[in-house]
């Protein structure tokens, strides 16, 4: 009987030597089926990893549930666990953004469906704006003639019924499934399927940008007062989407002008947190010592320890509508078993004072220096190291296609090291290992550049061998 054919991805990583079985995994560690020789790897589940590959309390802790028995599956139930993960999260926001303003939880199984939850949510309150601000009008136009009424009120309703519009950053990553493809400004994710998705503005990251955007955006209708007719903007922008350090993007530091402009404007912000928290940068939150404040904070990734998938949307209590769990759940939802383990690593990022996130920082700035030496020794190959902590990005001059997948073939065929491109800036390399990062997993990784700048200087076409 015939194989069906691999799918276009895996053939193309069949062909660079990257599909390889990892059959055991520990630390910044993986091996192979067909090695003993560990690789040494820097991509960390796309930061999902910041404590580790199998951390051993967390994979003990793991045990000990499943052990317990702990049911998995209770829903419409009470869950201790996730009321537990809540308000250890409340107490985190409040230190970190210094605002005593509690936040709602609504828990999903990854990034994609928290910003999907997101959104869901901000359109909801923009239609419950909408509808006031259209009750109200309605109320003045019984003092004018029913023809005249009638007139003014199909021409609001017509206004009334534009599509909402998101706005996101150039550069933005925020997923790939149905909704979430159309905030993604990669157009090879997002355009074959604009068609069905939610429409979004992508913009520059500075409130001049922003201010053209929601120009461009306005909506009005018409009111009546005291007998004259006025204008009335109407909520046309469900929400701003930004990520403090955009990822896929190609590890860019984004500040907080175009967040604090839409903020002003009264555009609801929605901060994805969901590669760059849980102290991924040495804060939990990437966004707070940027200066970017939301009313919606995503959070995912390594909010399951690196062994459980959970996510979750944080939304501002002044903001959140108590009807959304009527128009929004999930199965796999707040589980059982993954909302105990989020609390665990809740325990482990902030034991003995933040702890960890003061080891990230200074990890993130002793493998900053050493890529930065790769730069300077090689300016004709490497353009840039940039980001934060252990979220960083070394963008090579090449302008080859796919460069960053034959560069990260090159350097785990040669040299044991696991790196992966950006997938909207395939000429920079993510570089995302784990706090328990040691001074010698950072020397194997700059020795491995070196000799991959080595390589490129004499390869034909921009790519090694």
């Amino acid at each position: 009987m015939r194989c069906a054919e691999p799918d276009l991805l895996t053939g193309y990583l069949n062909a660079l030597g990257l599909d390889v079985d990892y059959v055991r995994a520990s630390g910044n560690s993986l091996y192979r089926a067909d090695s003993a020789e560990p690789v040494l790897d820097l991509v960390g589940g796309y930061g999902a990893t910041v404590l580790g590959h199998n951390h051993p309390e967390l994979v003990a802790f793991a045990k000990e549930l499943l052990d317990r028995q702990v049911p998995v599956f209770t829903q419409f139930a009470g869950n201790r666990a996730a009321a537990d993960v809540t308000a250890r999260l409340n107490t985190i926001l409040r230190r970190e953004l210094a605002d005593p303003e509690p936040f709602a939880a609504v828990f999903s199984s990854s990034g994609a469906e928290a910003v999907e939850a997101a959104v869901k949510h901000a359109e909801l309150v923009r239609q419950g704006h909408l509808s006031a601000i259209l009750s109200r009008i309605e109320e003045n136009l019984t003092a004018l003639p029913p023809a005249e009424a009638a007139t003014i009120r199909r021409a609001n309703a017509e206004r009334a019924a534009t599509r909402p519009v998101l706005l996101a950053l150039e550069g933005a990553f925020h997923g790939k499934l149905l909704g979430s493809a159309q905030l993604t400004h990669n157009p090879d994710f997002r355009l074959p399927f604009a068609g069905v998705g939610p429409r979004c503005r992508f913009v520059e990251p500075t409130a001049e940008a922003v201010a053209q955007a929601l120009a461009a955006e306005r909506v009005t209708v018409t009111d009546v007062v005291d007998g004259a007719r006025v204008e009335r903007d109407l909520p046309a922008v469900t929400g701003f989407l930004v990520e403090p350090v955009q990822g896929e993007g190609g590890v860019r530091v984004v500040g907080a002008e175009a967040a604090n402009a839409c903020a002003g404007a009264g555009v609801p912000v929605l901060v994805d947190e969901i590669q760059s928290g849980m102290g991924r940068t040495g804060t939990f939150l990437a966004s707070a010592p940027q200066g970017v404040r939301g009313d919606y904070y995503l959070l995912a990734k390594s909010l399951g320890g690196g062994l459980a998938k959970a996510a979750v949307t944080l939304i501002r209590e002044s903001h959140f509508r108590s009807d959304f769990s009527l128009t929004h759940s999930s199965t796999f939802a707040a589980d059982g078993f993954s909302t105990a383990l989020a609390a665990k690593v809740l325990d482990l990022l902030e034991a003995d004072d933040g702890a960890l996130y003061r080891q990230v920082a200074e990890r993130g700035a002793r493998l900053g220096e050493a890529l930065d030496r790769v730069r300077a020794d090689h300016p004709d190959q490497v353009a840039e190291v940039r980001g934060r902590g252990l979220m960083l990005g070394v963008e090579f001059t090449s302008t080859a296609p796919r460069f960053g997948y034959h560069a990260a073939g090159y350097l785990l065929r040669e040299h044991a090291v696991r790196v992966l491109p950006t997938a909207s800036a395939p000429t920079t390399l993510r570089v995302q290992p784990s706090v328990l990062l040691t001074d010698e997993e950072i020397g194997r990784a700059e020795h491995a550049l070196r000799a991959l700048c080595a390589v490129l200087r004499t390869s034909p076409g921009g790519v090694p061998a």
